[in-house]
Parts: C-alpha cells; structure tokens; sequence
C-alpha cells in the first residue's frame, strides 16, 4: 500500500505540474495583450509598455517561465491583476463556495440517483421502467443553462419563492444545486441500473436466491455492494468535475465560485489567476481521485492496491 501511495502522489505531482505548464504556454500564445485588457481604454503605447514591464510580459517566454517556476517552488502565485490581491488567495476565497455547490449536488445525485437506479433494475424491460428511462434520457440530454433558466424563470419569477441568484442564505443554495443535480441523476442512475442488472443476474445471485435469501438482501447486499466499484468510480469523477467550477452554472445564477471567478479571469487576461485556479482546482481533483482509488478494497475485498495487482 505505502509503495501504491507514493506512486501515485508521484504521478499526481507530475499530473499538476504539466497541466501547469500547458496552461502558462497556452495562455502566452494565445492572442490579445494582459495589459490592454489591464489598462484604461485611454491607455497611451507608453503605459502599456510601463504595465508590461511591471508584471514582467516583457520578458521572453522562457524567462517567464523561468520565474513562474521558481515563484511556483517558493508558493508564490502572483497578484491577479484584476483584483490587486494574492491570486491563490482570491481562488481560496471562492473555493468554499464551489466546494458547497459540489457537495450539495453529489449529495442529492447519490440520495436520489442510487434507489433510482435500483428501482429501474428490478423492473427493468417493463412499462414503469421504460418511463423512467424516458425521463432519465430527457434529463441527460438537457444543457444545464436551459434548465437553469427555466428553473430561474418558475421558481424566481412567475413563482418568487427562491432567490435568483448570489449566495446571501441557503436558500440560494437550492437552484443551482438542482441544476447542477439533474445531469449528474439521469448519468448515475442509469450507471446503477447497468450494473445492478448485471448483478442480479449474475450465478452467484441465483445460487443464493435458490437457497432462499430474501429478494431485500439479494438486492442491497448481493446486487448493490458488487455494483459499489463502478458508482464510486462514477461519483468520485464527477464530484471531481463539479469542483473544477461547473462555469455554465455559477455564470447563470451569480454563484461566486471558481467557474465565475475562470470567466473574469479569462476575459481580463488574468495570468496569475488563471494559473492558480488551474493549481488549487487540478490538485483537488487529483485527490479526490486518489481517495477514490484507496476506497475501492473498502467495497470490494476482491480488490487489491499494489504492484502484485
């Protein structure tokens, strides 16, 4: 296990590092100036010059990179440019409210998705099962703004019982965490139902149901525990998502989270901010991965983490 461990924290550290230094080359090489973007519109060639120089775009791109390594091994990420202020600290300011929109989302996925998911296994090729497999499909296949705009536009306008946007109570919580919630539904219940049929048809289940084991007991310990690999698999990858900043989300309902924080960053051509989130969101999904990983002996004894397996 220790020998798995290290490997891992091993890969994961050089996982971070190129996504780093992907993103520090694609962000140079793409077109249009931090300085324009950073000065007034009145900004004379002079003063642009003058911004350059100050956070070092004048320097080559291999100088650049020469200082944004050594600033990365010192723990130093810059200062965002549009806010005047620690770039990693602004991330981690808005990280807590990511973290609450990821949480709240995969909480109601795994409450809602997973007895789903049973349920349709054990009907499944019947009337009632193919109803929720049409209702399962029309969630998978609606964008998330749409559905964030007609929840906005039911439940903040025609019906006014729930903020429209920003976090000031917890309420403000419940939209978009919905809206976050019905793709991650239909993908991980249908998931469940897969590996659930499965099991329940599998030679193990009928020796133990012909010995008279309760259908209850074939279904949440038989059925269930061996379709416990692929669901955690499938929440740990999706949690991991969602704390990457769901963008499309936190865009339509104000959330101040890490995805609204990437489209300001991005549109101001925020170079310290945009390596930062890209450090504290890459890292967290990294993670959440490798926690998955050392999880899986939990639910399957079969599975074993090291060299020999």
């Amino acid at each position: 296990m220790a020998t798995y461990l290290a490997r891992r924290v091993g890969q994961s550290l050089l996982a971070v590092f190129l996504t780093l230094t992907t993103v520090f080359l694609l962000l140079r090489l793409a077109p249009g100036d931090p300085a324009a973007a950073y000065a007034a519109p009145s900004a004379t060639a002079a003063d642009l010059a003058r911004i350059r120089a100050q956070f070092g775009l004048d320097e080559p791109l291999v100088v650049q990179y020469g200082i944004f390594l050594r600033d990365l091994c010192t723990g130093n990420l810059g200062t965002s440019y549009s806010f005047h202020a620690s770039a990693f600290q602004v991330v981690m300011d808005r990280l807590p409210y990511t973290i609450t929109l990821a949480v709240s989302a995969i909480a109601v996925t795994t409450v809602v998705a997973v007895p789903l998911g049973v349920w349709m296994a054990r009907r499944a090729d019947t009337k009632r099962e193919l109803g929720a497999n049409v209702l399962t499909i029309t969630g998978q296949s609606m964008p998330d703004f749409w559905t964030g705009v007609m929840l906005l536009t039911v439940f903040a306008v025609l019906l006014p019982v729930l903020p429209a946007s920003g976090f000031t109570s917890w309420s403000g919580l419940i939209l978009p965490t919905v809206t976050v919630a019905v793709l991650q539904l239909a993908l991980i219940s249908r998931l469940v139902r897969r590996e659930m049929t499965t099991a329940l048809a599998a030679p193990y289940t009928t020796v133990a149901r012909s010995r008279g084991v309760s259908e209850r007991t074939l279904t949440w310990q038989y059925g269930l525990r061996n379709s416990a690999v692929p669901l955690v698999t499938a929440l740990g990858t999706r949690f991991a998502a969602l704390l990457n900043g769901v963008v499309v989300v936190e865009v339509v309902f104000g959330w101040p989270g890490v995805g609204s924080l990437v489209v300001r960053a991005l549109e101001t051509r925020d170079y310290p901010l945009i390596q930062a989130t890209v450090l504290v969101t890459a890292t967290l999904a990294i993670l959440v991965q490798l926690l998955v990983d050392l999880a899986y002996p939990l639910f399957d004894p079969r599975v074993r983490l090291g060299k020999a397996a």
